[in-house]
């Protein structure tokens, strides 16, 4: 497939390959993926087509190293400049990869209950302030930033958001993993559970990332959302070995 030139993707995957081995059924193994090549660029927002059960949601979690690869290699170039391969890293390796270059929007929020959505959107920010009142102020200060771009009402900042319609979950998914500006954003329909308001800010936010620098790799259930974020698009199908 050919690429769009750069000397420095943030994200490079080379003969990438994915199977599921089912160990309830005799260990029959399932190919998904396989032979992945793909590079992404700052400035880019790249859509995954194709139909449901074609492994897109796979290749994100590839990316973000909830799946372990079963072949090949997934570089991403850390906030820091250095480049590294996520299917040999390290768990310390990964947790810092997270923290500062590799944001991740899925379609469900996991949080700690009884921690305020507030808090939740603002500790991002806040871990990097560490013990600094005013950094932590500060971060608190984006978070409600970001609520009420979001249109989450100000009476529910102070509740844990596991009491939250589906929706307003998302909304608050979206503003914990954007909050803080990263290299690389992966985004598994995020806008799923959005009214249309809401789903025309949350396009604002993607091509504001994508004016910035990030590299954005998504999936989106709506059509007319990939289509007014993509600068590129990749059908998954087209690497061998995809099961439907």
């Amino acid at each position: 497939m050919n690429q769009p030139p750069s000397i420095a993707p943030i994200l490079q995957m080379q003969g990438v390959a994915k199977r599921f081995t089912l160990h309830h059924q005799n260990g029959i193994e399932l190919p998904v993926l396989a032979q992945v090549d793909l590079a992404v660029q700052p400035g880019e927002c790249v859509v995954l087509d194709g139909p449901s059960g074609m492994g897109k949601s796979t290749l994100l979690k590839m990316i973000y190293a909830n799946y372990r690869a079963n072949a090949g290699c997934i570089t991403v170039r850390a906030a820091d400049g250095t480049l590294v391969d996520v299917t040999q890293a390290t768990p310390r390796a990964l947790v810092q990869l997270r923290r500062d270059t590799v944001g991740y929007v899925s379609q469900f929020l996991r949080v700690i209950p009884r921690v305020s959505a507030l808090d939740v959107v603002a500790e991002p920010l806040a871990e990097d302030a560490g013990d600094d009142p005013a950094g932590i102020e500060a971060a608190r200060e984006a978070a409600r930033q970001w609520l009420t771009r979001l249109r989450i009402p100000e009476r529910l900042w102070h509740l844990p958001p596991a009491t939250f319609s589906g929706g307003e979950q998302q909304r608050i998914n979206i503003a914990r993993n954007m909050i803080k500006p990263k290299p690389l954003l992966l985004l598994d329909e995020p806008t799923a559970s959005l009214d249309a308001a809401n789903t025309e800010t949350v396009i604002a936010m993607i091509r504001e990332a994508v004016a910035r620098g990030a590299a954005l790799v998504g999936i989106f259930h709506d059509a007319q959302v990939g289509a007014a974020v993509a600068t590129r698009r990749v059908n998954v199908g087209d690497f061998r070995g995809v099961s439907a």
